[in-house]
């Protein structure tokens, strides 16, 4: 093979038993997830609000941030439900700049991925046990998942990765919500046919093991805006799009109707502070009609403690070192205004 096997890593129990989950924190996630569910069900009327960095980066800065939405969320308890983005793998399709905090757990140093795993592992143990919350994370590495899967609060599937198989089927397999994003290319048949087929049940092989899935009926789209052939950003959160999915969610008869709306990326053009705007757009047409409202169960935005990125180099506290995020007095201002027109 043309490459050099560094060092064997260990199995998921090594590094679970390193930041075990105590009976407490069982009892929150346990607790969280069934709350999760029944909006995504539609038994509750509350609104998911999945939010936090572009990429998780620096510990310290990350469980900052998860502390200040903790504050935040006991405010608006009542009608939203806030899941922080700690994504510690960053898809680079370039293959330059920062991988995020598995490959990279210090952005300015050479990676080491046996103590990024075991890092990515501190830093959601530590937001589920010192503010209560349960994270997201992104489905970069179906084969990671192992490390984090008695943890997470939801599960996205990014643009780059729905139409593949193996994150199809290991997405049957989660057992807390996940998310599938539309493709780079906006084709919304590629989105629906991913939620159908997490829906299922499958047989598959996963780290030398055959498994027998049992279908995740919580999978559900995400909208985050397409490309034309021209490269060209296209977005898709607006009324008529959303009327499009509900009508596909209709023929295909999927389980548990529901669209998370990514304010970012292409539906933003990677304009952070368009990302108010779009929010608001998108509670103005659940205000209008009545299957939207029933549909749209919750927003995906990127924020951070201080506007905008640089690079890793010029970074200020709290700032993203991919792309550009929200800042956190702005952030804070549009979660009361979302609560407030719910």
């Amino acid at each position: 093979m043309n490459c050099e096997f560094k060092r064997k890593l260990p199995i998921p129990m090594d590094v679970k038993a390193m930041y075990p989950m105590t009976p407490e924190m069982q009892q929150t996630w346990e607790t969280r997830n069934k709350e999760i569910k029944k909006v995504l069900s539609g038994e509750s009327d509350k609104f998911l609000l999945i939010i936090g960095p572009c990429s998780a980066d620096y510990e310290e800065s990350v469980i900052d941030y998860v502390g200040r939405l903790r504050e935040v969320q006991e405010k608006v308890k009542d009608k939203i439900i806030i899941i922080p983005r700690i994504y510690t793998n960053k898809p680079r399709t370039t293959g330059e700049g920062y991988k995020g905090m598995l490959h990279q757990p210090h952005p300015l140093e050479d990676s080491d991925m046996l103590e990024g795993l075991i890092k990515i592992r501190k830093v959601h143990i530590r937001a589920l046990k010192e503010f209560g919350l349960t994270c997201a994370d992104e489905l970069l590495y179906p084969e990671n998942y192992r490390y984090l899967s008695d943890i997470l609060g939801y599960v996205a599937v990014g643009a780059r990765s729905a139409e593949n198989q193996q994150h199809r089927l290991v997405a049957s397999a989660i057992d807390v919500p996940v998310g599938m994003k539309n493709p780079t290319s906006g084709d919304l048949s590629i989105m629906m046919n991913s939620i159908n087929a997490a829906q299922e049940a499958h047989r598959f092989i996963y780290r030398g093991w055959e498994v027998d899935s049992y279908g995740n009926k919580y999978a559900h789209a995400i909208l985050r805006g397409g490309m034309n052939f021209q490269g060209e950003n296209i977005s898709n959160y607006h009324y008529e799009d959303l009327m499009k999915v509900h009508e596909w969610y209709r023929k295909l008869g999927l389980e548990n109707m529901s669209v998370i709306i990514d304010c970012n990326h292409a539906n933003s053009n990677k304009q952070y502070m368009e990302q108010i705007r779009i929010s608001k757009d998108v509670l103005h047409s659940m205000s209008v009609s009545e299957d939207i409202r029933k549909l749209v169960k919750g927003l995906m935005i990127e924020s951070y403690i201080e506007d905008g990125c640089a690079d890793v180099e010029n970074a200020a506290y709290g700032q993203s070192i991919t792309d550009p995020c929200l800042g956190w007095e702005k952030t804070e201002k549009l979660i009361y205004e979302i609560a407030d027109a719910l």
